[in-house]
């Protein structure tokens, strides 16, 4: 009897179509079953353990280091502004204190991270207040009130980013008069890179299994990289973000997990672990064999 096709999670944002694109092509196999899901979905599919093989929050690989292994070279990291996750606000982050921030429901990291700054950058304490930042919310968004500020993440923040386009959205609100790139933050206040989201393994799921299911998404990750064009026309398509837009973000992303990038995950880590916000723990990578 075979054995069942492995599960392997994906972000259907366009941050990972570096990734997946020569999968989702036919151009590399990929002897398993994808599975889409926004940031926390997969989380949660990696801890109950209906996900074999996803791209996860880096924190939570934090969280649960210990059912877990890294995936070699693979990341979305940034060295500077990442452009898809945005602090929007109408007054300046350092006058937050006691006001609601919402905050994006899809990603862990991002909230993390949000906190370290509010704690050691901008030193005040806001009320955290989860919402739903996806695309499709974009026009319930609330302004003003006792609601100045907002975490946006993914896609949802390229384009909020991006500001009016004319057309239908000629009568949108006016812009935010305070964008925060929390990738462009963290490097101001650390000098690393950060990881935003890492790939993994369970422990529990055969290495060699493991191990070609690594080898195709290198593959294909390799192919993106040299199509940048191609999968940028692709995301312009899927989201209106102009395509200029797409190509100048997909440059400002690695997809690796070099040294430098390491450096700052630990340097993450280490103030996560200092906060309480995780457990002490190691990177712990799949085997080569």
């Amino acid at each position: 009897m075979s054995a069942a096709m492995l599960r392997v999670g994906r972000i259907p944002y366009i941050n990972c179509y570096p990734v997946y694109g020569a999968i989702d092509r036919g151009i590399v196999p990929l002897d398993a079953t994808l599975i889409d899901g926004v940031p926390t979905a997969l989380n949660r599919g990696i801890a109950d353990g209906s996900l074999d093989v996803s791209v996860v929050s880096a924190v939570e690989y934090a969280q649960n280091a210990s059912n877990l292994l890294l995936l070699p070279d693979l990341g979305i990291t940034c060295d500077g502004p990442v452009r898809s996750v945005l602090l929007f606000s109408d007054v300046p982050a350092t006058e937050l204190g006691g006001k609601r921030v919402v905050v994006s429901t899809s990603s862990m990291t991002s909230v993390a991270l949000l906190e370290l700054l509010f704690e050691n950058v901008w030193r005040c304490r806001p009320e955290f207040v989860p919402g739903d930042a996806e695309i499709s919310d974009l026009a319930r968004f609330e302004r003003g009130g006792d609601r100045p500020a907002r975490l946006v993440i993914g896609d949802a923040a390229l384009l909020l980013g991006a500001g009016p386009r004319g057309g239908d959205d000629a009568d949108a609100p006016p812009p935010f008069a305070h964008v925060y790139d929390l990738g462009e933050e963290w490097k101001r206040w650390t000098g690393q890179p950060f990881v935003f989201a890492v790939w993994v393994a369970q422990r529990t799921t055969p290495v060699a299994r493991s191990l070609r299911v690594h080898a195709s998404l290198i593959e294909s990750r390799d192919w993106g990289l040299a199509h940048l064009d191609e999968l940028a026309a692709q995301a312009h398509r899927a989201t209106g973000i102009a395509h200029s837009a797409c190509v100048e973000y997909f440059a400002g992303l690695d997809y690796g997990l070099s040294y430098p990038h390491l450096a700052g995950l630990t340097e993450f880590f280490r103030r996560l672990v200092l906060a309480g916000r995780v457990p002490d723990g190691r990177l712990a990578f799949l085997p080569a064999a």
